[in-house]
């Protein structure tokens, strides 16, 4: 939320000036608060996509490991009959989306195995097809990995963004709003002061004339 200007697109004045400055400093103070709680909501979601991320980078890198375990195993057992074991063809990931708080990330990734063609060798050993299957699961740790850390990285940046946004408000536009109130307040109590005095001087002005006149038009007879 982005507040108007203090003065808005000409300066305000008068009560009904008061009124729109009051209604702005309201907003943007309704603004701030519904951003504190967006970005609460924002940091606890954030907080579990940091752990799910952690535990899908732990599970991407133990799948490796033990991928490429295997994978020597069956090089060292079968030697140049290893390169005819490989799949051709390829796994297809496809990302599931959702929206927490606007914030439009991954939910997960679906992975579908490579399948191996009736033509395509079978590996040479235990060893090697332990190896298949263990880069089968790499494929999978991967996308998952992948999707973790895309959702927790957009997550953050709306958090970063909320967060300047928050700030913006706080020091510089309910400062200013909250100043031009005070001016404003302070001009309409020096006028309403001032007109005050006025309306007491105009309703003792009149007390002076009958009474005074005809005191000394008595006094001019008695001298004479």
């Amino acid at each position: 939320m982005t507040p108007p200007r203090p003065g808005g697109p000409h300066p305000v004045s008068g009560r009904a000036g008061r009124l729109r400055l009051r209604h702005r400093l309201e907003v943007a103070l309704r603004g701030s608060e519904l951003l504190d709680r967006k970005l609460a909501v924002l940091r606890e979601r954030h907080r579990l996509l940091a752990a799910e991320e952690e535990a899908a980078r732990r599970a991407w890198h133990t799948a490796v490991q033990e991928a490429e375990t295997w994978l020597l195993r069956g090089l060292l057992l079968s030697g140049d009959r290893a390169p005819a074991a490989v799949v051709a063809s390829r796994a297809d990931v496809v990302v599931e989306w959702t929206v927490s708080m606007g914030v439009h990330h991954p939910s997960r990734a679906v992975c579908t195995d490579a399948v191996r063609a009736p033509t395509e060798a079978l590996p040479a050993n235990t060893a090697l097809a332990h190896a298949e299957t263990a880069y089968r699961t790499v494929v999978r740790t991967a996308a998952a990995y992948a999707a973790a850390r895309t959702a927790a990285g957009l997550v953050q940046a709306e958090i970063d963004r909320t967060g300047r946004r928050v700030r913006a408000l706080r020091r510089h536009w309910l400062p200013r709003l909250a100043e031009a109130l005070a001016h404003l307040d302070q001009g309409l109590e020096q006028a309403e002061h001032e007109d005050a005095v006025r309306r007491r001087w105009a309703a003792g002005a009149p007390g002076r004339s009958p009474t005074a006149g005809a005191g000394s038009a008595g006094g001019a007879d008695t001298a004479r």
